[in-house]
């Protein structure tokens, strides 16, 4: 059902945890369905991610794609990491089942809210960047 590489991410998920002082921070999902995404970068002078970090609560699938997400963004600028979808998560991680396309959709949502906080506390415009239908605090 998974391919090896989500089952590795899952087991041994990449830069869990959080950034003190982040540059910018994200969080997505539904408390109600189970997966809440938060995000966070640590983004240089010159627009580059130096350190992604991400806390997530949901399935396994949720878990790798965070976990993908912020290998795929480090060492980005901010718009190269715009163009980290949903699909180059998947593809990363050898596909997900149908049923858990979600994860990876929120994997790019979570880049993207951390994006948006980094352009606010900078007042800065990213091209492209939309604001984050909904902001969840129950990740804590």
């Amino acid at each position: 059902m998974y391919s090896e590489k989500v089952m590795d991410h899952f087991n041994n998920p990449r830069n869990v945890g959080e950034i003190e002082n982040a540059s910018g921070v994200g969080t997505v999902g539904n408390a109600k369905c189970g997966d809440i995404m938060r995000m966070y970068l640590d983004i240089d002078e010159n627009g580059v991610i130096n350190e992604a970090k991400f806390k997530t609560f949901g399935c396994g699938a949720a878990v790798a794609t965070s976990s993908m997400a912020t290998e795929l963004v480090k060492g980005k600028t901010v718009e190269e990491a715009m163009k980290v979808t949903n699909k180059a998560v998947m593809e990363a991680l050898d596909g997900l089942p149908p049923v858990k396309v979600h994860c990876s959709l929120l994997a790019e949502e979570a880049i993207h809210a951390a994006l948006w906080d980094y352009s606010q506390k900078n007042n800065i415009v990213i091209d492209g960047l939309k604001k984050p239908v909904e902001d969840i605090e129950e990740l804590d």
